[in-house]
């Protein structure tokens, strides 16, 4: 009798081990990917170190898909440092999302968010109150002879009047030039700002960076239409339909031009935005038009990115570059595209500066992240007040110990 619980066990043992044996097998399977027909050379296999040719784990086989060329020009880190004159901080204002930056009359021109007074949230009066730190905004501009000390010059774009789709709040502001003309475009929300309302993008156009600016009637860019609420509770969770990635918002507009045309970048956002295995779920798309003034005509294509926060792009070698930031799988990502619509990611970073005002008077074409050498970004002092602060790039091509002579 007392043999028995010793059968019993090799027999379970035998059975799990068969039972592990199917499931590795299976699992094998289940990998399997397009690079079975990757040929795994010496030189591959030594530089990705992996142990044997034959077994190949996923991460192996995933492996295999990048390009032979692991470069590390698109490769750097960043540091922070404030501003002097007045784009240092200021208790109890609000001065945040930097433009780009351009250099005109041989000064430094950007533009940004501008407010004051402290964020009440959605929880009193949301007729009186400030429910973001970007409500109740204007567009206000500076320049600076050196990038560094910099003198506020005044508003540019204010909010419209009382009914007007931009009567809230203008704010999240981006600069192109074209052709002796200057073009910002920006965020609008117009009252009453609920958890629900759908912002849209607003467009001013002036010939002197100076202005004086004169604003479209209606606005270049909406959300699309395509999602539905559930109840009429402001909860911006409950939905029946999520719609297009940009059903409820569309954030951070940045035009380029672009192979004869105007490609509109923007973050979009989703009715009942989940958080995802990646974070918020937040993406990209764009809109084009043979006119900087539009009409803008979204990409069939979009989203065009998987992930992202503001937007920050830049023409180089013949195509469109994008760092992606902050929110979903493929965040802290430099990605291009060779047509401006299908990104690859080029190099994958340990962070980058919030809300990226470019450096546009770099030489693009000296290097994939040339224009990133330095710019302006801003920084949250509490959730009340931001401020506008100064970053600076080095590309890392090499790494060694203290002591250690680099090759």
């Amino acid at each position: 009798m007392k043999r028995v619980p010793q059968l019993l066990f090799v027999c379970v043992y035998f059975i799990l081990f068969a039972c592990n044996d199917k499931k590795q097998e299976k699992v094998e399977k289940e990998v399997a990917t397009t690079t079975d027909a990757v040929e795994v050379t010496d030189e591959r296999q030594d530089f990705l170190g992996i142990t044997n040719k034959d077994k190949l784990s996923a991460a192996s086989k995933r492996a295999l898909l990048w390009p032979e060329d692991l470069g590390n020009d698109w490769f750097f880190s960043y540091n922070v440092e404030d501003l002097k004159g007045d784009l240092a901080y200021e208790e109890g204002v609000v001065r945040r999302d930097p433009s780009a930056i351009i250099k005109e009359n041989g000064k430094y021109y950007v533009w940004y968010t501008k407010s004051v007074g402290p964020t009440d949230g959605f929880a009193g009066d949301i007729e009186k109150d400030k429910v973001f730190p970007w409500d109740r905004c204007d567009i206000w501009y500076a320049t600076s002879e050196d990038g560094v000390t910099w003198k506020e010059e005044g508003p540019a774009v204010l909010r419209g009047e009382k009914g007007a789709y931009d009567d809230r709040s203008v704010f999240t502001v981006e600069i192109m030039k074209h052709e002796d003309m200057y073009y910002l475009s920006y965020q609008t929300v117009k009252s009453p700002y609920n958890v629900r309302v759908k912002n849209q993008v607003g467009l001013a156009w002036a010939s002197s960076p100076d202005g004086p600016w004169e604003k479209s009637k209606e606005p270049i860019l909406s959300p699309a239409d395509n999602g539905v609420w559930k109840g009429e509770a402001q909860n911006r969770f409950a939905v029946e339909k999520k719609g297009d990635f940009d059903s409820h918002k569309v954030h951070d507009p940045c035009i380029v031009p672009y192979n004869g045309k105007f490609y509109l970048y923007y973050k979009g956002e989703q009715m009942g935005e989940a958080i995802t295995f990646g974070g918020r779920q937040i993406r990209h798309g764009v809109a084009i038009a043979d006119n900087p003034k539009g009409p803008y005509v979204k990409s069939p294509y979009n989203p065009i990115s998987n992930s992202g926060h503001e937007i920050c792009v830049w023409n180089y070698n013949g195509g469109i570059a994008s760092l992606i930031t902050t929110d979903g799988p493929e965040k802290n990502t430099v990605q291009w595209s060779p047509d401006g619509i299908n990104f690859e990611i080029k190099a994958v970073i340990k962070g980058a500066p919030h809300a990226i005002g470019l450096n546009r008077t770099a030489d693009n074409e000296k290097g994939p992240v040339e224009i990133l050498k330095w710019g302006l970004t801003h920084e949250y002092r509490s959730y009340n007040y931001q401020y506008i602060r100064r970053f600076t790039t080095t590309q890392i091509k090499r790494h060694t110990a203290k002591g250690e002579k680099a090759e």
